[in-house]
């Protein structure tokens, strides 16, 4: 459930608010960045516009020829002038300045001595010669107008010292006329400042707008952190919020201003601020669409929640064999069902376990105790056999000598008949049984004096493990009888125990008589048969015992040829 609701409900609500968010910023944002666009573009208009009314002006004047005339013309009194400024000088200069109310001044700076430098017209001298713009106009030597960022005095100011501000002004050499060239003279028009802020500071664009010429330079800008009226800066030295996005309008096929830009830099927070606005109301709406939907998926996901647990609990009990019914209220949902046939199976295993499992339980406990009881009989069978033996060779060697040898025959003839009749231990360590082994082998080389040797290897981590009792002895006991026993010279037992990981390997290997592959075939036949044995003793009641207790879990290998001796391998898991 709890994935259900992850898959089905939370994450597409949350993609869809995600995605409903990404795109109405991104419409927001496209139309935020063309709605500055256009306020870029305007202001470049604006300003062009202006920039143009003094260009228009300036073709005016470039192409009076009386005012050309009047120029060049050589006053001899200073009465002559007078009359032809009061003439035609004034009235052209009037009707142009307050049609236009960007401009803030007309001034024409001329060589000709004749005339009177006042009321518009100012005198080129080495000072004016040693401004920029003046040597601006001598490199270009052309008729077309340059727009430029000059100085002013500002003459209406009351101060006792004129100040000096910054204005933009259009430039022009008069030399129109071929024949009026006696004397240098140019026209400077300067605008006005106040509207030129005016027009720069657009209240649409809340962000910084620069002015910036050919060379990268900045002319004009409303950024307050940059004094670009006392230092020339350039616009590609600034640095500018990583967020910061900037719009730009060029000012093409405009020889007087070509290469010059508009840029505005504006915030991307400013660019966003309106989408900004309705984050709380989409986060609010997300929210609802969250909330709402998982209180009724935990609502429902806890009514099944609880139930399942119930039943899970119950069906824990059933597993330690506490049949308890579940007792709550019913439902007619699936889970009600499931409960109700719970409860049924429950009190049905109940009554098939009183009246079957517990009946067949009671046979099978007879049944382990017959195969106990059986298991006990064929180990029994091993040791009156081996005891014979021993006696035996015991009673004949104390007929021929008189030794003190016989004395540790005894004593070991003694532990091999206390292990024998000790049946109420059926597991004993690897180190009690090879003691065990130990002491038979010293009994048969006590026969066999010199004609048999033996060597054993106990690897210590298998010397704590258990085993079955009397497992390997009839091993043992078939290599030294019917191997060694029937060679003249005698022969050599090799016996190892080792730990394989999970399993105990039990090696024996002699140099005696052999078998043949006959008999080999026997003894692995042993493995498949399932009769009883009966009275039947030694190597094949070993096997018998290991099927008892290990079944297919204990592995048998024997190698044996005739004169070449035997070699028996058997692996059972480790206790």
């Amino acid at each position: 459930m709890l994935v259900l609701y992850i898959f089905s409900v939370f994450l597409p609500i949350v993609l869809t608010n995600v995605i409903f968010y990404n795109v109405t910023t991104e419409n927001v944002k496209n139309q935020r960045m063309k709605d500055f666009s256009r306020a870029v573009d305007q202001i470049n208009n604006e300003f062009r516009s202006e920039v143009e009314d003094a260009v228009t002006i300036s073709s005016v004047f470039y192409t009076d020829y009386n005012l050309n005339q009047i120029l060049e013309t050589d006053y001899q009194e200073p009465a002559a002038y007078i009359e032809a400024y009061d003439t035609y000088f004034r009235r052209i200069l009037n009707s142009y300045t307050p049609v236009y109310t960007s401009i803030q001044n007309i001034k024409i700076y001329v060589e000709n001595p004749t005339m009177l430098h006042s009321g518009g017209i100012g005198f080129l001298s080495d000072e004016i010669k040693q401004t920029d713009w003046y040597k601006m106009m001598q490199e270009k030597h052309n008729a077309y107008p340059i727009f430029i960022r000059t100085q002013q005095e500002d003459l209406y100011l009351k101060s006792e010292e004129n100040v000096t501000r910054n204005t933009f002004s259009i430039i022009r050499e008069m030399n129109y006329y071929e024949s009026k060239k006696q004397w240098k003279k140019f026209l400077k028009i300067d605008l006005k400042t106040s509207t030129i802020e005016q027009i720069f500071r657009n209240q649409n664009l809340q962000g910084n707008i620069y002015l910036v010429n050919d060379k990268g330079e900045i002319e004009f800008t409303t950024d307050s952190a940059v004094d670009w009226r006392k230092d020339t800066i350039r616009y590609d030295s600034l640095e500018f919020p990583s967020d910061a996005v900037a719009f730009q309008a060029e000012y093409a096929y405009v020889s007087y201003m070509d290469n010059w830009r508009i840029i505005a830099s504006i915030s991307e927070e400013e660019v966003l601020k309106e989408v900004r606005q309705s984050r709380e109301f989409v986060i609010v709406l997300a929210c609802l669409n969250i909330f709402i939907p998982t209180l009724i998926i935990l609502w429902i996901t806890r009514s099944l929640n609880v139930r399942l647990v119930e039943i899970l609990k119950h069906m824990k009990k059933v597993k330690n064999q506490h049949f308890d019914t579940i007792k709550q209220e019913e439902y007619s949902d699936e889970i009600g069902q499931l409960t109700s046939e719970f409860n049924r199976m429950t009190i049905q295993v109940k009554s098939l376990i009183d009246d079957v499992y517990i009946a067949d339980i009671q046979t099978k406990s007879l049944e382990l105790e017959r195969r106990k009881a059986q298991l006990n009989a064929l180990q029994s069978q091993i040791n009156p056999h081996f005891l014979f033996n021993a006696l035996e060779t015991i009673r004949m060697r104390s007929l021929i000598k008189d030794e003190t040898e016989t004395a540790k025959i005894i004593q070991n003839m003694a532990k091999i008949f206390r292990n024998s009749l000790t049946w109420g231990k059926d597991r004993v360590m690897v180190s009690e049984e090879m003691e065990f082994i130990v002491c038979f082998l010293e009994i048969q080389k006590y026969r066999f004096e010199d004609r048999m040797v033996y060597d054993i290897h106990i690897d210590p981590s298998a010397s704590n493990c258990l085993m079955p009792k009397m497992m390997f002895l009839p091993f043992v006991e078939n290599a030294s009888i019917h191997g060694i026993e029937p060679l003249r010279n005698g022969g050599k037992i090799g016996v190892r125990v080792e730990r394989e990981e999970d399993e105990l390997v039990f090696s024996i290997r002699d140099n005696g008589i052999g078998m043949d592959e006959a008999k080999v075939k026997q003894f692995y036949s042993y493995l498949e048969s399932e009769e009883e044995i009966g009275e039947r003793i030694g190597v094949q009641n070993v096997i018998y015992r290991l099927k008892l207790i290990y079944g297919d879990r204990f592995h048998l290998l024997i190698e044996s040829m005739p004169g070449e001796g035997t070699f028996i391998r058997v692996r059972v898991p480790v206790e």
